[in-house]
């Protein structure tokens, strides 16, 4: 029975590190600060992220690809609860390998303009350990929330993207009530 068990566990571990699924970044980690273009309803910026941790927590979530059907839905998601993220005084960035002319026309037809989108370049992808193992080229689907410190106060890694708006959303109503 053991043995079985052993055999479970080393699967399970497997299954895990094969969907790239795994965030390196512990919570109490140093997010890595950076610079990158992003976009927001339709029209380019760039963002720094200790810029946007001096007005308080930023909910970073990493997603795989642009207009892609699990991605679509994730942003329209942010979107629609970005009102209670802000109420709780969290800025909500995406970020994603795609370029920002892609991002572009994501921020006004995914995001509703309600959000930023920001490209994830090689530096930042291996900063936050994003990598998408079994898609080079690709984040995987991760979200961190950074508390204005600039530590990591939480962090979701999962592929299927249906928990990470409301978990985040958990973790910074939480941090506000602290």
């Amino acid at each position: 029975m053991k043995r079985l068990s052993l055999l479970l566990a080393a699967a399970a571990a497997a299954a895990l590190s094969s969907s790239g699924a795994m965030a390196a970044l512990a919570v109490g980690a140093k997010a890595p600060d950076f610079t990158t273009r992003g976009a927001q309803a339709g029209k380019t910026f760039t963002l720094t992220l200790s810029h946007q941790l001096k007005r308080g927590p930023v909910v970073l979530y990493f997603f795989p690809k642009a207009f892609t059907p699990g991605c679509s839905a994730e942003a329209r998601e942010f979107a629609e609860n970005i009102d209670k993220f802000k109420a709780a005084g969290a800025t909500v960035i995406g970020m994603s390998a795609d370029p920002v002319d892609d991002l572009v026309a994501f921020s006004t037809k995914e995001c509703a303009g309600k959000f930023a989108v920001a490209s994830a370049g090689p530096a930042i992808v291996t900063g936050y350990d994003v990598a998408l193992k079994m898609r080079p080229g690709m984040t995987d689907r991760t979200s961190y929330v950074i508390a204005p410190s600039g530590r990591v106060a939480f962090v979701h890694s999962e592929m299927n993207y249906a928990e990470h708006v409301k978990t985040t959303l958990a973790a910074v109503e939480a941090m506000k009530q602290k």
